[in-house]
């Protein structure tokens, strides 16, 4: 079926002004039809090894599609790793060629003919590489079944179950600055809109942000200054490939967890965050995507329904930057008051859309908002 134009009701418009979840959405010239959007969630899919190898395949376009046939605002693919040893396992998504981008292309005009918008977060996993999935321990993998050596800006392993990484030298940091512009201009060949910059959970770009796992000496760690070198320059890599009236993306997270303990190590933390976020639209980041944890092994995190608004809130409001809450959103009445009250410009669901495919459409429904459901579903609506 193909979809009218993004101010049709056919393209997923809804009557104004009876909630702000549905009411679209802009960032620079491009219009999210509501602000529920799909995060970023690891399939563990693709084929390990082979010319196939992070491939996106038939899984991956049933499940993205079924999201934007769902009524979201924006779809994000899962992290989708800048280089083969920048995935989380052997069976992450990747984008660092050709065919990646070829079978990413047929994902992308479907999301866009259902009204959504496609999106993509680059990413790579650092000294959490190299992982099997969650349903397979998500232990380490060892080169003998396919794994290979974790990099990270210091030799310290996430956990005594993972592998101590390999230090990177500074040229092999721009060299992986380089991985992520490729990556950023494959992604806009293969017909995605939006980019995110993966600096979360304890990954890559998170691991040189904190100081529980950097502990280099060099520019890219020590003071806050340094640390923040490398979120920038990938920022401005993924920026100077993508066109300048679509938006970029930075998802972060906002806090170790640790000084909310009362752990009194050097960590990240949400004052960090804050200035971060500060830098980061100097430097042409749209929209904050805030998370949290995900670098400390054990790390108590308080949580509970809606738990991160609060980050989300403060980047808002002392960043003057954009913001999206994630985290037990679950109900439509809690996203529509986490919107209405101001707390972040956006909400991004991913279990509960795990859970509920059609969640938007449902939402719509509760909260008594007008929405155009696909042709093919609509008697059930």
């Amino acid at each position: 079926m193909e979809l009218a134009g993004r101010n049709s009701p056919r393209a997923g418009s809804v009557v104004a002004g009876v909630t702000l979840l549905f009411e679209p959405y802009t960032l620079r010239t491009l219009t999210f039809r509501n602000r529920i959007w799909v995060a970023p969630m690891c399939q563990y899919s693709a084929e390990p090894d082979g010319p196939e190898a992070g491939v996106p395949n038939d899984w991956h376009f049933a499940h993205l599609a079924s999201r934007a046939t769902g009524g979201a605002g924006l779809v994000i693919t899962e992290a989708t790793a800048v280089s083969p040893v920048g995935r989380i396992s052997p069976q992450d998504l990747g984008i660092w060629n050709d065919r990646q981008v070829e079978a990413f292309s047929r994902i992308t005009a479907f999301i866009a003919s259902q009204g959504a918008v496609p999106g993509i977060q680059l990413a790579h996993a650092g000294r959490k590489a190299s992982t099997a999935p969650p349903w397979n321990s998500g232990g380490l993998v060892t080169s003998r079944d396919g794994g290979w050596e974790p990099v990270g800006p210091s030799p310290i392993a996430f956990s005594e179950d993972l592998a101590t990484p390999h230090e990177l030298t500074a040229d092999e940091i721009a060299g992986i600055v380089e991985e992520f512009r490729a990556a950023a201009e494959r992604a806009l060949a293969a017909g995605f809109k939006v980019a995110e910059v993966h600096g979360a959970h304890g990954y890559l770009t998170h691991q040189f942000l904190s100081p529980i796992s950097n502990h280099r000496i060099d520019g890219y760690g020590g003071s806050f200054e340094n640390r923040i070198r490398f979120a920038l320059e990938v920022t401005d890599a993924v920026r100077s490939v993508w066109p300048e009236e679509l938006p970029v993306l930075f998802r972060v997270s906002a806090t170790d967890w640790l000084a909310e303990a009362g752990d009194e190590r050097p960590s990240w933390t949400v004052d960090d965050t804050v200035e971060l976020a500060r830098r980061l639209k100097e430097h042409g980041v749209d929209l904050i995507d805030t998370s949290t944890g995900g670098n400390v092994a054990g790390a108590k995190i308080a949580l509970g329904p809606a738990y991160q608004v609060p980050f989300a809130r403060r980047i808002r409001d002392e960043a003057g930057i954009a913001s999206g809450a994630v985290g037990l959103i679950t109900e439509p009445v809690q996203a529509e008051k986490i919107v209405a009250d101001g707390d972040a410009d956006v909400v991004l669901l991913a279990r509960e859309l795990l859970r509920d495919p059609y969640w938007p459409l449902h939402a719509a429904r509760e909260l008594g908002v007008d929405v155009t459901v696909p042709e093919q579903y609509a008697r059930a609506f």
